[in-house]
Formats: structure tokens, sequence, C-alpha cells
């Protein structure tokens, strides 16, 4: 791939969009040389070269929000690389998902936003936080809820509103991801699982 590309076109920097590899989500541009290409490929870390510290920048280094490579690939001058990759918490330095955090954000964007900020409030010391309480509860307490939950929304199918039926189904949906997030699991797995069932 190194090969292939036209540095020179670029004076040794090649653009490289960076892109949520389940999602889809954009999540940045930052520029490459050889060696930011070559450790990223070694590391499987996404690596840039800060052209204000002029030098190589591993994404997260201080942050601990790391980018870690799926796939690369060129684009058709070979003058830029789109990089997929699974963002290890908020991407911009912000702390959105995004650094191009727009209003407008697609369902799944959301989701995957929400088992992060459920991640981080499980690592925060926050003794008012539901999250946290509720993990600290166990697994039994956690599953309890979502079987409260479930049995809501189906109430809520029989007998309630629209909105109610929303409400519940919303409340489910947090109490799942904070079930699987106990469990070692996450929506991506089970999108996997669906996924492989169509197939």
């Amino acid at each position: 791939m190194i090969e292939n590309l036209n540095w020179a076109k670029m004076n040794n920097l090649i653009p490289a969009i960076i892109q949520h590899a389940d999602s889809g989500q954009v999540l940045m541009l930052g520029y490459m040389n050889p060696q930011a290409l070559e450790q990223t490929r070694q590391t499987r870390m996404v690596t840039f070269y800060s052209r204000s510290k002029k030098r190589l920048w591993v994404k997260g280094e201080h942050s601990g929000n790391y980018l870690q490579l799926v796939s690369m690939q060129l684009d058709c001058d070979g003058d830029a690389l789109l990089i997929l990759a699974l963002p290890q918490g908020p991407t911009c330095h912000t702390g959105a998902m995004s650094c191009f955090n727009t209003k407008q954000t697609f369902s799944l964007h959301f989701l995957l936003q929400l088992e992060q900020i459920i991640q981080h409030r499980t690592a925060a010391d926050d003794s008012s936080s539901y999250t946290r309480s509720l993990l600290e509860s166990g697994i039994k307490r956690i599953a309890q809820k979502v079987g409260e939950e479930g049995v809501e929304v189906a109430l809520a199918a029989l007998a309630g509103t629209s909105q109610e039926l929303l409400a519940e189904s919303a409340d489910l949906l947090f109490h799942l991801l904070l079930l699987l997030q106990a469990k070692g699991c996450n929506l991506q797995k089970v999108l996997r699982v669906l996924q492989n069932r169509n197939t």
C-alpha cells in the first residue's frame, strides 16, 4: 500500500479519513506520512503525523481514546486513505464522538454513543450515577431490570398509548445495552448474530 500511494503529490503527507468500522460515521480527518502509515499497520492503532508538533502522533496517546485499526483502502488516485477503525472512546477532543459532530445523526450512531456513555459511567467514580449504581448491584439485578422493562413494553403495546410504548421501549433498550456491557458484550455483536442469521 505504501508504494502505491502518491506521496509526492501531497508533499509526503496523505489525508486519512477515519470512519467508524461498524456504524459508518465519519470520525475525523488526519494526515499520515510513510512512517505513520507503517506504525499504524504494525501496531493496529491509528497513528498520524502531527503538522503542529512535527512528529508521529498516536490518536489517544494522552486521552486513552485510541482508534483501533480494522482496515485501510486507497482512493482511486492513490492520494488519500479511508481508514475503518473502532474508537475506544470519543474521537474529538471536545468529548464528541466525531469531529464532524452535527445535530443530525443516524439512530445506530446514537446507540453506539449511548454504549460509550455507559462505558464511561461504568469507569467514572460517580456515586450519583444510576448506571454505575445498577452495575454495582450485579448481573442479577440488571437482568431483572431488563425483564421488568420487557414486561412494561408488552403491557404498553396491549393497553397503553404509542408514546407509552416508545418510552418503555427506550427504557428496555437502555437496560439491554447495560446488561450487554456488564457481560462483556455489545450491540455490534448482537447485530452480527442477526446478520449471520440472514445469510
